[in-house]
């Protein structure tokens, strides 16, 4: 009887989990992706004080998730800054910019802007991973991944933990 119960506990919680799953926006799986991919990472000059700018380009239900949650929170001696990018000429000025699926056509010139400064890109478009996107968003099998460019990473001079390495797609 107890077996019983117990795996009647365990269906009924699995089923909550994966429901609960398919439910959540696809922005905000993309928003909390994107902060956990932060945790990962180390930037040059992590310890100084200043902002930590996240620049989203489209995408505006990421955007306001990010602003939402994170905007003005800490982060290590820096705080989070959310912003909204108009252009490639922002991006510079950026630690992390997320380019949505409707903007991926700037991935090029947002590219051009950010090399060889500690600027994370992340995209979600196919093929960007291999086109020079530090992390790139994938569905294989009806499930979310992410692809890493570990060269690209490289060199925008930032550093990732093997442990998000171990999780993604490697380029």
């Amino acid at each position: 009887m107890r077996k019983v119960v117990l795996l009647s506990v365990v269906w009924v919680c699995s089923a909550l989990f994966g429901f609960a799953q398919t439910e959540k926006p696809m922005s905000e799986i993309h928003a909390q992706m994107i902060y956990n991919f932060i945790k990962y990472i180390q930037w040059p000059g992590d310890g100084e004080p200043g902002e930590f700018v996240v620049g989203i380009l489209g995408e505006d239900d990421v955007f306001n998730t990010l602003k939402s949650y994170y905007d003005g929170k800490p982060k290590g001696a820096k705080k989070y800054s959310i912003r909204k990018l108009s252009g490639a000429e922002e991006a510079s000025t950026c630690a992390v910019v997320y380019i949505g699926k409707g903007k991926s056509g700037q991935f090029e010139n947002i590219k051009n802007s950010v090399t060889g400064k500690p600027v994370l890109t992340i995209t979600d478009s196919f093929n960007l991973g291999k086109k020079g996107s530090c992390i790139n968003f994938k569905v294989l099998d009806g499930k979310l991944k992410f692809e890493l460019n570990q060269a690209s990473v490289t060199a925008s001079t930032l550093k990732v933990a093997s442990q998000l390495s171990s999780m993604a797609i490697l380029l």
